[in-house]
């Protein structure tokens, strides 16, 4: 399997994109990479913090001469941020391509995002779920528009716990992350699904980092295992750059399918160029994911109908 990288991804030109969480790690890589000349694309860079979100504009304006990137405010741990962008968004014709790459990992604490929801499940999977659903209309006037849902290893050793979703009765980092990050890989999957039946004549895959040497869990579990991760990151992981491979390749190139799941294809999918992931039974069962679905739809108050 081709895989992509910043200087071999297919011709962008003509085409928009919008990049959530793109003011650092793999977000500002994958927008980088859209953002150079030969992949010709406008990029709408999103984040929280508007200011790296201009720090990040003008560090790809230097390294790419004439590139046509944007930045926008969105948190995805609003609802009414997500409302807001989808509005800003409004003016333009149509969106070609929308990766759904921004998150939390592992937050030592429960903490609840601005509608109330557990922060993981609120801003990995609800707030990405709104803003797709959102932008839908955009997506389904462009030529072959593609949705890329960046998920994670983690999502392994999660499943849905439909009685305690927001972690209220029991909290559990780890569990927590897993649970959004399978949230994640199962809404791709149920997208695509989606666009089959209703004919939305959309992609919907999914892709993975595998270990990539981002701030992440700096920003999450902290402590002696953001020590050890340091440790071990040399070993056995590769930067944001690499990591931003599998999502460029779901993203642009004709070999990515619909419906599939990406990531590095070395040992244990940790680092290497992009190859076909492994898909865990949970993420696979159709009923769940159906469920998870209308489940989502009334938590965030949208619909893709």
């Amino acid at each position: 399997m081709a895989g992509s990288t910043q200087t071999g991804i297919p011709s962008q030109l003509g085409r928009t994109a919008v990049v959530t969480g793109a003011t650092g790690g793999l977000g500002y890589e994958t927008a980088l990479a859209l953002a150079l000349a030969k992949a010709g694309s406008e990029v709408i860079l999103t984040g929280r913090d508007d200011r790296k979100g201009q720090t990040a504009i003008e560090k790809i304006s230097r390294e790419v001469a004439g590139a046509k990137v944007t930045y926008q405010h969105l948190d995805l741990a609003s609802l009414a941020s997500v409302a807001d962008f989808a509005q800003w968004m409004r003016t333009r014709q149509s969106l070609d391509l929308l990766i759904n790459n921004a998150g939390v990992m592992a937050l030592p604490r429960r903490q609840t995002t601005a509608d109330g929801f557990e922060m993981q499940f609120g801003t990995n999977h609800l707030g990405h779920f709104a803003l797709t659903a959102r932008l839908m209309p955009l997506l389904r006037r462009a030529s072959g528009p593609r949705v890329v849902s960046v998920s994670s290893l983690a999502h392994r050793t999660g499943f849905i716990d439909f009685d305690d979703l927001q972690g209220a009765r029991v909290y559990s980092p780890w569990k927590a992350y897993g649970q959004s990050k399978l949230a994640t890989l199962m809404f791709a999957l149920e997208l695509q699904r989606r666009s089959d039946a209703a004919g939305w004549n959309l992609t919907s895959n999914a892709a993975h980092p595998g270990f990539a040497r981002t701030n992440l869990f700096a920003r999450g579990p902290g402590g002696l295992l953001s020590l050890a991760t340091d440790f071990a990151a040399p070993l056995f992981g590769h930067s944001a750059a690499d990591g931003a491979r599998p999502i460029l390749f779901a993203a642009t190139s004709p070999e990515a399918r619909p419906g599939a799941y990406y990531g590095p294809g070395g040992f244990d999918e940790l680092r290497g160029a992009p190859a076909r992931a492994l898909i865990m039974p949970q993420a696979r069962d159709a009923a769940a994911a159906a469920r998870l679905w209308d489940v989502s739809g009334k938590l965030a108050s949208t619909s893709f109908d």
